[in-house]
């Protein structure tokens, strides 16, 4: 609704925990565990270090999961737990480059105050796109969503972004907690057993924003318009059908950046009153397309079916 940018006030938020009490004063990030050099760094030190910023779409991992057909336990997201900011910080390799990594270094834990953790390899999370972030559209990171400190994994569902930063271990093992091993996993029934991957990049999507669903439309042509993005590869295309009809190429606006999503817009025609069903569906780079229809899984995961708005038409 919002454009390429989405207000702090209207961007979703989701946490697993009671958001802590922290004072930004007194608050320090702790970089430990394989390093040479142990940091303990407050907000002032953080900020006087060379900062980045960039545009990248956060998605949790469960957007959609109320399309689940049986339903699955969990938050009953629609459509709406997405949204894209400016996020602007330090570039975690930086910071692991002050360290130091030793010898043996496999894993990057990341911790926040509420308990939550998550990690990355140390190659994944030596990507010079991953932020430590402490502004989000230029303004300091709200409260809710992470201040003084969360990480910024680009192109990944947002599990990955871990809010109220305190520490961050490098460790020499794979790490096994909880939201790593037990949840945020994709279970999936198949050749009459259970196959196991771990939630990580975002599938591709595109999202119809105009029309709204149930909208008005009057007989002639009108715009059908929406953003599409993946955490794999680019978008390479979105495709619109009319009531089942072919499906046709959609125009994609800009140029594609990071790991942002992409306008596009489609001029259809609605030939006659009554109900109109309205279809789109993404393609990247990489050759992945959204499905027809949701992939079940245990814990409603990465659901990315072709959206269908209908619509009235006198």
């Amino acid at each position: 609704m919002h454009g390429l940018v989405t207000p702090n006030a209207q961007f979703y938020l989701r946490n697993h925990f009671a958001v802590p009490d922290l004072d930004a004063g007194r608050w320090r990030v702790r970089i430990g565990g394989l390093v040479k050099s142990p940091l303990s760094l407050g907000l002032q030190d953080l900020l006087k270090l060379p900062a980045r910023s960039a545009m990248v779409t956060l998605e949790c991992a469960g957007n959609g999961r109320s399309l689940l057909r049986p339903p699955v336990a969990g938050e009953q997201w629609g459509l709406g737990a997405v949204g894209t900011a400016r996020w602007t910080g330090v570039p975690l390799v930086d910071v692991l480059d002050r360290a130091g990594l030793r010898f043996g270094a496999r894993e990057v834990v990341f911790r926040g105050a509420d308990g939550f953790e998550r990690s990355l390899t140390v190659e994944e999370a030596r990507d010079s796109g991953i932020l430590l972030a402490y502004a989000m559209n230029g303004r300091p990171l709200p409260v809710e969503h992470g201040s003084p400190l969360r990480v910024i994994v680009p192109g990944w569902y947002a599990v990955a972004d871990v809010k109220w930063l305190i520490d961050v271990e490098v460790i020499g093992h794979a790490f096994s907690g909880f939201f790593q091993t037990s949840r945020y996993t994709y279970e999936w029934l198949r050749d009459g057993g259970v196959a196991r991957e771990p939630v990580r990049r975002q599938r591709v999507r595109a999202l119809i924003t105009q029309p709204g669903a149930e909208d008005l439309i009057a007989v002639g042509p009108f715009a059908v318009r929406g953003l599409a993005w993946s955490g794999v590869a680019p978008v390479a295309r979105v495709e619109v059908s009319v009531n089942g009809e072919a499906w046709r190429l959609a125009r994609l606006l800009g140029q594609p950046r990071g790991h942002r999503w992409r306008r596009w817009e489609l001029i259809v025609r609605a030939g006659r009153p009554g109900r109109t069903t309205i279809r789109a569906r993404a393609t990247d780079a990489a050759g992945r397309a959204q499905p027809n229809q949701a992939e079940w899984n245990r814990l409603g995961y990465g659901i990315n079916p072709t959206q269908e708005v209908s619509v009235r038409v006198e």
